[in-house]
């Protein structure tokens, strides 16, 4: 009876390992619902609100100073980011587990990112968006709605083709340029 008693305390304790462990890798997919709430301060302390970008296609990518990947993609997030803004189209960098605002604004600045960085110092937002790992971009549309989920380096071909069809939809908040 007694090693019973264990057995059974075992595997009450291997469940709840496990159920902790699903619900942190559970991923939010979300795609066709609505984007999390996403309400951060840029480098210079000013805050942005995902909700104010409404009438816009807007890329969300999760990144850290110290990853690879990300730092790798930069280069390609920049140069669509560069030849689509004015064309209702927003990116915005979410730093991770980087350190302080002015590490990140000093990794910003050598890494040469034109487009807005966000600082999530505490990582509540990317635990709303249940991002696993960097870097993770999301793909939102004019109407708030989550359409795509890149995990990992996105390169800049499958960007396009992810925001290209909905640059081209209907929209009638914000002007084409």
């Amino acid at each position: 009876m007694r090693a019973f008693g264990r057995l059974l305390t075992l595997g009450v304790a291997a469940f709840l390992v496990a159920q902790l462990l699903l619900g942190r890798s559970h991923r939010y997919s979300g795609t066709g619902q609505e984007a999390p709430a996403l309400a951060l301060p840029d480098l210079g302390g000013r805050k942005v609100n995902l909700s104010a970008l409404r009438g816009r296609v807007v890329a969300v990518n999760f990144w850290a100073t110290w990853c690879l990947p990300c730092r790798l993609e930069i280069q390609e997030l920049a140069a669509f980011w560069r030849e689509n803004h004015q064309a209702c189209f927003e990116m915005l960098g979410i730093a991770e587990e980087s350190g302080t605002p002015a590490e990140v604004a000093q990794a910003t600045d050598s890494l040469g990112i034109p487009y807005p960085v966000l600082w999530d110092g505490d990582g509540s937002v990317a635990e709303r968006y249940r991002v696993p790992g960097y870097p993770r971009t999301y793909i939102i549309d004019v109407t708030g709605k989550v359409r795509r989920v890149f995990d990992g380096a996105i390169r800049r071909q499958d960007l396009e083709a992810a925001v290209r069809p909905l640059l081209s939809e209907p929209d009638t908040t914000c002007p084409r340029a």
